[in-house]
């Protein structure tokens, strides 16, 4: 193959499918630069990727050798699927305003377009798939082509995309999801976990909108670039790589189910967090 490697990866659960997406990605991805790099920094390992999570609810869920904590992780979810950290978001009119240039959960949920009301994509989502469960347009974006083409820190995250297909008697919502840019080692674990809790939380308002039982089905996360960067490598192939030497995979991955309450324990001192964030 010419160009940039096209590359799959799959699992069980979300740390499964991860963990094999970066066994893959440093095994055949290519060297190239970034834009990131200082001087002396080695290329990073690139690819273009498609991982597939065929159950997002499986256990084991968390992959202990992702770099965060659990409280962390729970901030993200947070972040992402209730939009703890949207005040944070800048105005694009005031030009000392140097807050952040998105969040997701703001792209997603409140899309702002000039001389438009800010639209939810989410909501719009459900109400397609509880009105047409198998449309092919039940889908959201985040690009903003008059700012993202500009701006220092565009978005990731590209688009959502959503389909429900009826197996065995069950309603089942697949998504997809589309990144330009992923940081495999750094970043990736933390984005699929937390999409795939925004895949649970569509298929609970389309069940509501629907009257009748939507369960999350297969995800799959498409990454134009999916890299490590290669300042990084020489710490992923010592703690992610040797982990995998020197451990099974029950010992480098842990069930939510066994952490659920420090997690969720944490909701209080985290709101209190991103609430005084910014000020």
């Amino acid at each position: 193959m010419s160009g940039i490697p096209v590359l799959t990866a799959q699992g069980q659960s979300v740390a499964e499918a991860w963990e094999n997406s970066l066994v893959e990605l440093y095994r055949s991805g290519c060297d190239i630069k970034t834009q990131y790099d200082k001087p002396d920094d080695p290329p990073s390992k690139d690819a273009t990727m498609l991982v597939t999570v065929h159950d997002p609810a499986a256990e084991p869920r968390i992959h202990r050798d992702f770099p965060g904590g659990f409280e962390e992780l729970q901030e993200y979810v947070m972040e992402v699927c209730e939009g703890i950290k949207d005040h944070l978001v800048r105005d694009p009119n005031d030009e000392t305003d140097t807050r952040w240039e998105y969040t997701y959960h703001q792209r997603l949920f409140a899309y702002a377009v000039p001389t438009l009301e800010p639209i939810d994509q989410i909501e719009s989502i459900a109400a397609q798939l509880a009105k047409t469960p198998y449309t092919r347009r039940a889908q959201a974006i985040t690009w903003k082509v008059w700012e993202d083409c500009s701006c220092y820190d565009p978005a990731c995250l590209q688009s959502i995309w959503c389909r429900i297909t009826e197996e065995a008697g069950e309603s089942r919502l697949s998504m997809n999801v589309r990144f330009r840019s992923n940081d495999a080692y750094k970043a990736a674990f933390m984005n699929i976990y937390a999409l795939t809790h925004l895949q649970q939380q569509i298929a609970a308002r389309v069940t509501e909108l629907s009257g009748r039982p939507v369960t999350p089905g297969r995800y799959v996360h498409l990454a134009d670039s999916y890299h490590i960067y290669g300042s990084n490598l020489t710490e992923f192939e010592g703690r992610f790589l040797g982990a995998i030497e020197k451990r099974t995979f029950e010992q480098r991955t842990m069930r939510y189910e066994d952490v659920r309450d420090i997690m969720e324990g944490a909701r209080p001192a985290i709101l209190e967090k991103a609430r005084k964030m910014g000020r």
